[in-house]
């Protein structure tokens, strides 16, 4: 008998075998769409739409079309620019750190969470490039060889930063990601009916045939991204904090952003990734592969970042007044008890006292309860975003220079719309691609099944050679 331990909850329930598993996660690439799928693509490219029509206003009549005047000169644009990238980090975190500490509860949910970073990198990639106004000359802040003119490239930008950070961000992601579906694509090739499908799937494989020599070079490969990519995550907010922690406003001039922040983008990126995967999971019919166990543990990283983000908030307000400096405290004062107030105390209750909820683990383990406090935290992210922002830059050091930000239809359509985009992306995504690493899965069956494997199941697989070391393929 084969020994499963009596000590964990099963990664994968039902008893499934390698054949299941293959049937199961490739079932809903090989079917034709349903309703419910049409209805939801239908739904987020009419968001897309507006998405277009928002930046098409945009780009003709200049950024005077959004609500920004001369005292805030940032607010929707870098707040969403923020949020977004924010969401991109959990993808990452799960799929490199998690990878390179060998949790195996990431097996299920990894895929959909890179999938994930990288459609929110390309919404969040949008703001910057919107708000240059002239996103014609966007290539200046690369840094071109003098051929073709002066290096316009100024290091000392923020923007600067986030364009590399962002980038390299992007591209490391979108490799780790592609190289994972490999192995997939081969077997969604091998199994294809059709002339077109097997042509596709046969590219994007590339001449994938599961030998020994493949797969020592997909695990060398993988485990090297994963170090890169470490670093990244880190880096990659860290970096976006220190758009305001390097200036001198009041509000922002603060050392504690970059953990602050990378913490934050955690919190708000695994909220995200249980939003999407508790609905996948309902839609595609995989209760089997994303368990109670996969909801349980990522709400206890919700609770650790989510209790990070709230000693943050705390040590803010504490070093504001320990600083003495009479700006830095009103600039807390005013966030919660000025004109923001409502969103300020939005920020808190979404953000602070809603996750704790998780401590109880009858709320942990319940899928309704999951889903919708998954939905207040990135809420609550959003108004962190717009709280740090706005509140920091409506009222400055001259009264008479006070001004009240409010959005116009062109900031909400271009917001709304990067949600279509995203969804869009996403419903594409978990459409045409296995949504869920089989191969990943394969590896943990006979250790997370919860079901002991007899002699005669494990000898039913036995004279398969891509089934010895790493079950791919039936």
């Amino acid at each position: 008998m084969q020994h499963v331990s009596p000590i964990r909850e099963p990664l994968v329930t039902g008893g499934k075998t390698y054949h299941d598993i293959t049937q199961d996660i490739s079932r809903h690439v090989e079917s034709k769409p349903n309703m419910r799928w049409a209805a939801a693509l239908a739904v987020s490219l009419f968001f897309l739409g507006v998405f277009l029509w928002s930046v098409y206003r945009t780009l003709w009549y200049g950024i005077g079309e959004w609500g920004l005047n001369k005292t805030v000169g940032w607010a929707w644009d870098i707040t969403n620019f923020v949020w977004w990238v924010g969401i991109g980090h959990a993808g990452t975190l799960i799929s490199a750190i998690l990878l390179l500490f060998r949790q195996k509860w990431r097996s299920s949910i990894n895929r959909a969470a890179e999938a994930m970073t990288i459609f929110a990198v390309i919404c969040a990639a949008m703001f910057p490039v919107l708000h240059m106004g002239r996103p014609w000359l966007a290539y200046w802040v690369l840094p071109l060889p003098n051929t073709f003119g002066s290096l316009w490239a100024n290091f000392n930008s923020p923007l600067l930063w986030d364009v590399f950070a962002i980038s390299t961000y992007f591209s490391v992601s979108l490799v780790f990601w592609y190289i994972g579906l490999v192995p997939d694509f081969a077997t969604i090739r091998d199994r294809a009916k059709g002339p077109i499908a097997k042509t596709v799937y046969g590219m994007l494989s590339l001449g994938w045939v599961g030998s020994a020599k493949h797969w020592s070079r997909y695990e060398t490969v993988s485990l090297i991204l994963a170090g890169v990519s470490t670093p990244l995550v880190l880096s990659v907010h860290t970096i976006v904090s220190m758009d305001f922690a390097t200036s001198v406003i009041p509000g922002w001039h603060t050392t504690i952003f970059p953990p602050y922040f990378v913490a934050g983008a955690i919190f708000s990126g695994f909220a995200m990734v249980l939003t999407l995967m508790i609905i996948t999971r309902k839609t595609f019919k995989l209760e089997d592969y994303i368990t109670l166990e996969h909801v349980e543990s990522m709400n206890k990283v919700i609770i650790l970042t989510g209790s990070i983000v709230g000693v943050a908030y705390i040590t803010e307000f504490f070093i504001a007044w320990y600083s003495g400096v009479e700006y830095e405290q009103y600039a807390f004062i005013n966030r919660a008890t000025g004109p923001y107030w409502w969103a300020y105390w939005s920020m808190m209750t979404c953000n602070v006292i809603t996750p704790q909820l998780f401590w109880f683990r009858s709320i942990r383990r319940s899928l309704t309860a999951t889903f919708i406090i998954s939905i207040f935290v990135n809420i609550g992210m959003w108004f962190e975003r717009f709280v740090i922002i706005v509140t920091s830059l409506h009222r400055d050091y001259l009264p008479s220079s006070w001004a009240m930000f409010s959005p116009t239809i062109i900031d909400i359509g271009i917001y709304v719309g990067t949600m279509g985009l995203f969804f869009t992306l996403f419903l594409l995504f978990a459409k045409y691609f296995p949504v869920i690493n089989m191969f990943e899965v394969k590896t943990i069956l006979k250790s997370s099944s919860g079901v002991a494997h007899s002699t005669h199941h494990t000898s039913m697989h036995a004279n398969d050679p891509q089934l010895v070391n790493h079950p791919k393929h039936d």
